[in-house]
């Protein structure tokens, strides 16, 4: 057989029987029904009748982001140069406590979770109004932003940084929750049944079965909660949960902007250190699941 390409008039008459053949076999690849093509005109018109309700009912305007632009610039003016006025020493440790509230929170959270995600497993727990109550329960959890916590346990513990690493873990707790029990799903039969064919209970079931196969993934996803957490925890301390924002706060409201600027700094360059860090742990645990192994 001859392996010279065809002339481009054969090529083009075989192509366009191809795509024709395509178009009998398929139509609706090339032309959308008219259903589809109505459900999607009908989508898109919500889409911009929601916006535009929703620019109506905020009252936005071309002239409020005008103004505000140049309020912004003249902020940003005030900020430079940045400087820890005198005070770096408890810039330092307001830091160091923003990270230890999201560490601890994070180990709370990952620890009370643990015991929920397994609960919260339908192969773990078979009852179908057992699952169903946990997974709402978590769902229920998981709608109340850490900053309400940290209003309400501002009401229990006091204004500090106990209250932030509460309020951090009670946010996470319904999200690992339901993240750790969808990890406990996915495991291997096989090895849950070779343990259990020793005689081993629900608690070395657990353990030796489930635990080892999504350990790994436990702790991958505690970690990545543990970079948003101290995101999380700079903020908290706006309302008196402790933490470097405690001294943002302080700072804006005094009008001290090269201060608050410095501290600015200080937040985005320790987050994107943390957040390297994490992630290059994550990525070990997940490449090599073994050393996640109890």
């Amino acid at each position: 057989m001859s392996d010279r390409p065809l002339p481009a008039d054969v090529a083009a008459r075989i192509a366009r029987a191809r795509i024709a053949h395509a178009r009998v076999r398929a139509p609706e690849a090339f032309r959308p029904r008219p259903g589809a093509r109505l459900r999607a005109w009908g989508g898109l018109a919500l889409v911009a009748s929601v916006t535009a309700f929703a620019i109506w009912r905020l009252d936005l305007g071309f002239a409020q982001l005008w103004d505000g632009l140049g309020r912004l610039g003249f902020l940003i003016a005030l900020m430079v140069p940045p400087s820890p006025g005198g005070y770096p020493g408890d810039i330092a440790r307001a830091m160091l406590e923003t990270v230890a509230m999201a560490f601890l929170g994070t180990l709370l959270s990952s620890t009370l979770s643990l015991p929920l995600g397994f609960l919260g497993a339908r192969n773990v727990v078979t009852n179908a109004l057992a699952h169903f109550s946990l997974r709402r329960l978590f769902d229920s959890g998981r709608a109340i932003d850490s900053l309400v916590w940290a209003l309400f346990f501002i009401s229990v513990v006091g204004l500090g940084p106990f209250a932030g690493m509460l309020a951090l873990a009670a946010g996470d707790i319904g999200s690992l929750s339901k993240l750790y029990a969808e990890a406990i799903e996915n495991a291997e039969v096989e090895q849950v049944e070779g343990v259990r064919a020793t005689g081993a209970g629900p608690v070395q079931t657990a353990w030796l079965g489930y635990l080892p196969q999504v350990l790994p993934v436990i702790l991958s996803h505690a970690l990545f909660y543990f970079e948003g957490n101290v995101r999380s925890a700079s903020i908290l301390g706006v309302v008196g949960a402790g933490g470097i924002g405690m001294l943002l706060s302080e700072r804006i409201r005094a009008g001290d902007w090269p201060e608050a600027a410095f501290i600015i700094l200080v937040i985005l360059i320790a987050v994107a250190l943390l957040d390297a860090l994490s992630k290059e742990i994550r990525l070990r645990i997940v490449a090599d699941p073994a050393r996640g192994r109890p």
